[in-house]
């Protein structure tokens, strides 16, 4: 319809609604980190959704599964931190103190070769490396006030899961209600299956790093076995800068030290990604390597730190409603869902 035909009301009406979309859009930009920690708040709320189901198996109330779910989680940590939190205090204070001094006797040992030329590449670019890197752990053991508000959020979601789900689909038209509350289902049941095989992976490289760099004669192996497991979560990056600390420390003091520490991390990211990826892959959600890397890149760019935590987990649920909301639903193309296959076999 032309404008200048277009009577005044409806006019007036469409530009109305054309401002608000704009506002919308840049209020959304400037709450982007709020509204990512929500995003973090759901996928803690699916942790402990489910933990509670196995507690649900036992035929307990909703509630009060939920309820031992958050208390097996605190169980867990609290004895954890009671076995070794001393010790891993300990070892990650010595860690802290060495790696300023092993990076200065890396520099010496590189000046004696005569790579004086390398050195100065070296300074520039792997200080500012290593500097980065440093800033970003330092931003992820920082943000403990951001960790503790997603992790009660996350504990408000999945007391009420339901009704904070109506909510959300009771924001799109009638007609589609339906559609959107099945997205919403097959979205979850894949950030479900893939944070049980991510976990699982997390643990597997935790213990085999411990264990591999303990057997090399590693000093303070079971906080660089912990920091292993954490940057597991993230994907690509993760891995890297949990080897750099240990490496750095090894090669200042003996080469073939830093030799036996990055072959401890290469095995373990083999099998990591040879042996364990594969094994979970079978029933959980196996995204598409260039995907994930490019949206880690985004959400990097776009969130900084918190982003990259998250960008996976972020990218399975995106992964999913693109599946089933465009190209099932808008091109009329069949593409199998992540896991649809168990939420068909758990129904049946």
């Amino acid at each position: 319809m032309n404008p200048a035909s277009m009577p005044d009301g409806l006019f007036v009406r469409r530009t109305l609604i054309v401002i608000a979309l704009v506002a919308l859009a840049l209020l959304a930009w400037e709450l982007r980190e709020v509204l990512l920690m929500v995003f973090g708040a759901v996928v803690v709320a699916t942790l402990f959704q489910s933990l509670a189901g196995l507690y649900r198996k036992a035929r307990l109330p909703e509630g009060i599964s939920l309820f031992l779910a958050v208390l097996t989680v605190l169980l867990v940590v609290g004895i954890a931190l009671a076995l070794f939190g001393a010790q891993l205090v300990n070892q990650y204070e010595q860690i802290r103190e060495t790696l300023p001094k092993a990076w200065a006797a890396l520099q010496q040992r590189l000046e004696g070769f005569g790579l004086a030329g390398q050195l100065d590449q070296l300074k520039s670019g792997g200080s500012g490396f290593v500097s980065n890197a440093g800033s970003f752990v330092m931003s992820l053991g920082g943000g403990l006030a951001d960790a503790l508000l997603i992790v009660v959020g996350g504990v408000f979601l999945a007391a009420s899961p339901r009704f904070y789900r109506a909510g959300l689909i009771k924001l799109v038209p009638e007609q589609r209600r339906g559609l959107t509350a099945d997205a919403i289902e097959d979205s979850g049941t894949a950030l479900r299956l893939w944070l049980k095989a991510q976990l699982v992976t997390m643990a597997a490289v935790g213990i085999a790093t411990g264990l591999g760099l303990w057997l090399v004669g590693v000093d303070n192996a079971l906080a660089f076995g912990l920091l292993a497991a954490l940057l597991e979560f993230i994907p690509f990056i993760g891995p890297i800068l949990a080897a750099v600390p240990a490496i750095l420390i090894a090669a200042a003091v003996d080469p073939q030290s830093a030799l036996w520490v990055a072959g401890v991390y290469l095995v373990v990211q083999q099998l990591e990604g040879n042996v364990f990826s594969p094994l979970l892959q079978q029933w959980a959600v196996d995204l598409p390597g260039a995907v994930l890397l490019f949206s880690l890149l985004a959400m990097g760019t776009l969130f900084g730190a918190l982003g990259v935590i998250f960008a996976a987990p972020l990218t399975v649920v995106l992964y999913v409603l693109v599946k089933k909301l465009y190209v099932r639903e808008a091109l009329d193309t069949a593409t199998p869902i992540p896991g649809e296959d168990q939420q068909q076999q758990q129904q049946g």
